[in-house]
């Protein structure tokens, strides 16, 4: 069964090599994305594609200017793991890989993908099981930094006359058969020209595996569940692990035949109080309630520094993409962003044994003596904006390793943050964008599983119905 198969690469030059599958392999960087990714400072895209010849097992693929020797060399030190299963859960998430593949022989899914990527049958049923391939009927346009061979193939493979031979996509227009859809079933048949994407290394969640997923059931209800979800985990699962999930686990604890579904997000490291659907027809109801602003949500936050009771403002860049950054002044297309500060109070900074159960880091915050709890009525619901927020007031949240650093970077050095209080006048639009790449790169990573943040309570319609979740993380004890 041939395919085309198509690797993220983050180089400049390219050249046509024929090397054998081992060594493609290497290829393929487990650090490589798809077809786009953030990369250092900068934002790079490139994109590979080989060709497998149907009759013999050999690629002819666009790579760096690396020599054949390099590469073999490679293998050795920078080759996958053995694949067997993805259970047991690991405790640590790998390097990412994820393939793009463009079938040219077509066949059943699972016995295709064993074959391209040299993986074992029950490795690859497990990754459609988590929900981490995807298809599309025919292969999505390259990204503008595409080589003109790289052009040229994809040409090859979305020709009108290859088009037009396939009925599977008569009646679509090209971007609908563009886009991509999870293979749901291991004997799913994929036509030629079908193209795949695989993540086979999906983002794992181990304190699913932890938790006692009844103890976190608030209420159920014929429409719905509350659960107080525990920080380290996704609500609904993310693009390549939809099964270590809130929902998937809940769904299990209660016996449920059907799943429950996700009306609502917060941040894998945040806890609390999170809605989740019973019913296709709740699921709509509740997302009207948010749209119509019936939705009340309050939170605790574990700040590093106090704040003042009342409303704060800020503006929030449109960008799709973490960190999120905030202006103190108003800037035209961003969005507002409001918070109220109900209480603050003075607590204990969390000891040792909590900060290590909960992986909290601390950035190097100079002082850990005391942390401000502070409630939170949030006004408006953007992604992340209680923690940037909150950072950019100079009081970042407890854990947040992303955001403390260039909190505490501001703090040392007034002016880094070219959107903040003390922000610099800069001569020309270059001078201020290199700022913002400089302030971007001071922030850190996000955290691997808690910070100082809780949904406490939720409610909507006018507090007629309205749930609370349990103690903190950080009011906890150790057992």
């Amino acid at each position: 069964m041939g395919s085309v198969t198509l690797a993220s690469f983050f180089t400049n030059g390219y050249r046509t090599i024929h090397v054998p599958v081992a060594v493609l392999r290497t290829l393929v960087s487990p650090r490589a994305s798809a077809l786009y990714r953030p990369h250092g400072n900068k934002k790079e895209s490139a994109l590979a594609w080989c060709c497998l010849s149907s009759n013999r097992r050999e690629f002819a693929c666009f790579s760096s200017k690396q020599g054949a020797a390099e590469i073999a060399s490679a293998s050795s030190v920078n080759g996958y793991p053995e694949y067997h299963r993805l259970l047991p859960c690991p405790s640590d998430n790998g390097a990412p890989r994820v393939e793009h593949l463009v079938v040219s022989e077509g066949g059943p899914v699972l016995e295709y993908l064993c074959k391209a990527l040299d993986l074992p049958p029950l490795f690859v049923a497990d990754l459609i099981h988590f929900g981490a391939v995807y298809y599309a009927l025919v292969c999505p346009q390259p990204p503008p930094s595409a080589t003109p061979e790289q052009i040229k193939i994809f040409k090859e493979v979305t020709a009108p006359s290859v088009l037009r031979k396939r009925a599977s996509i008569k009646g679509k227009t090209i971007r609908e058969a563009q886009k991509t859809f999870r293979i749901t079933h291991v004997d799913q048949f994929v036509e030629p020209g079908t193209y795949l994407r695989v993540h086979v290394h999906p983002k794992r969640f181990p304190r699913c595996y932890e938790i006692d997923w009844k103890s976190r059931i608030i209420a159920v209800t014929d429409s719905y569940v509350v659960l107080d979800k525990p920080a380290g985990t996704s609500v609904g699962g993310t693009t390549d692990n939809i099964e270590e999930s809130c929902a998937t686990f809940a769904t299990r604890a209660l016996g449920f035949l059907t799943p429950l579904k996700t009306t609502h997000q917060i941040d894998n490291c945040t806890e609390g109080c999170v809605v989740l659907a019973r019913t296709k027809e709740y699921c709509s109801i509740f997302h009207k309630k948010i749209r119509d602003k019936k939705v009340k949500k309050l939170y605790l936050a574990l700040a590093a520094a106090p704040l003042p009771i009342g409303i704060i403002t800020h503006y929030m860049r449109p960008i799709n993409m973490a960190p999120r950054l905030i202006s103190e002044d108003f800037v035209k297309g961003w969005y507002l962003c409001q918070l109220e500060v109900m209480e603050c109070k003075e607590i204990p900074w969390p000891d040792s044994l909590l900060e290590e159960k909960y992986s909290i880091e601390d950035s190097g915050w100079p002082t850990k003596n005391f942390a401000y709890e502070c409630k939170i009525n949030l006004l408006t619901g953007r992604t992340h904006q209680i923690r940037a927020q909150l950072a950019a007031c100079g009081a970042p949240i407890v854990g947040d390793s992303m955001y403390m650093p260039a909190a505490i970077a501001e703090v040392t050095s007034p002016g880094l943050n070219p959107f903040g209080k003390h922000k610099k006048i800069y001569n020309c639009e270059d001078d201020k964008e290199m700022a913002v790449t400089e302030w971007v790169a001071r922030h850190g990573k996000e955290p691997s599983v808690a910070i100082g943040l809780q949904a406490c309570q939720i409610s909507w319609d006018d507090g007629e119905h309205i749930y609370e979740a349990g103690f903190p993380w950080w009011r906890s004890s150790v057992a």
